[in-house]
């Protein structure tokens, strides 16, 4: 564990939304450690400890989906809380996984000391109240195009909030570098049919790519893939 590492109190989810005076106890009660390239931070099912935070580095939050299949959540980078969704008179155990894309720093509270600062600081509750709200919204509508999207239209979708989320690096490559199943996984297609669907993009000069990264060529053409007059 690495535990003299300075907060990031303009980044962090969680010192940007408490009082000053709260950012010291914090400090004495985080817990810093590193990540590698892959590494499971946490499994669903594992008995619930606490909150974790992005210091440094990129995480995907998964589901099981099936038998020997998983769906990506969402994505936490630089700041972000995951880990969250076992807030809850009964929740015991976390409903998801969390797995590191590239080595990374993470910041973890323990359970007791994150439920003191809600109490002791309304604004992050306040705050942590909208991100839930945010986050069920954009579950629901998810699922909707789960339901009703073509898989061409999905990954569309996934590679724009991929783009929204982590911007582009100075190449114009969308700035995380995902596998192919990881993508699948964040679409909700398997793997064969976002390695065609992928081909197709390219041969239509909608993206392109070097490797693993991807290049959004033509936004307005992929948003286009994405809207359906019934969803």
């Amino acid at each position: 564990m690495k535990r003299n590492i300075q907060c990031d109190n303009n980044t962090c989810f969680l010192c940007k939304g408490c009082i000053k005076e709260w950012l010291p106890a914090i400090a004495a009660n985080k817990k810093n450690f590193s990540v590698k390239k892959g590494q499971v931070i946490f499994s669903e099912g594992d008995p619930v400890k606490g909150i974790y935070f992005v210091y440094e580095g990129n995480v995907k939050v998964h589901k099981k989906w099936g038998a020997d299949k998983e769906l990506i959540i969402r994505f936490a980078n630089k700041g972000a809380i995951f880990g969250h969704r076992v807030l809850g008179k009964h929740a015991t155990h976390y409903p998801i996984s969390a797995t590191a894309l590239e080595p990374g720093i993470i910041c973890f509270i323990d359970m007791e000391f994150f439920e003191a600062t809600l109490k002791v600081n309304p604004q992050f509750a306040y705050q942590l109240l909208l991100f839930f709200a945010d986050e069920l919204q954009e579950a629901e509508h998810k699922m909707r195009n789960l339901a009703h999207m073509p898989v061409k239209g999905r990954v569309a979708q996934a590679l724009i909030s991929l783009q929204e989320q982590f911007g582009t690096n100075p190449d114009g490559h969308i700035n995380v570098e995902l596998t192919r199943q990881d993508l699948a996984s964040y679409a909700g297609a398997t793997y064969e049919t976002v390695f065609r669907v992928v081909n197709e993009l390219l041969q239509e000069k909608l993206i392109s790519t070097n490797g693993k990264k991807i290049s959004i060529v033509n936004h307005d053409g992929l948003l286009t893939l994405t809207q359906d007059d019934d969803l």
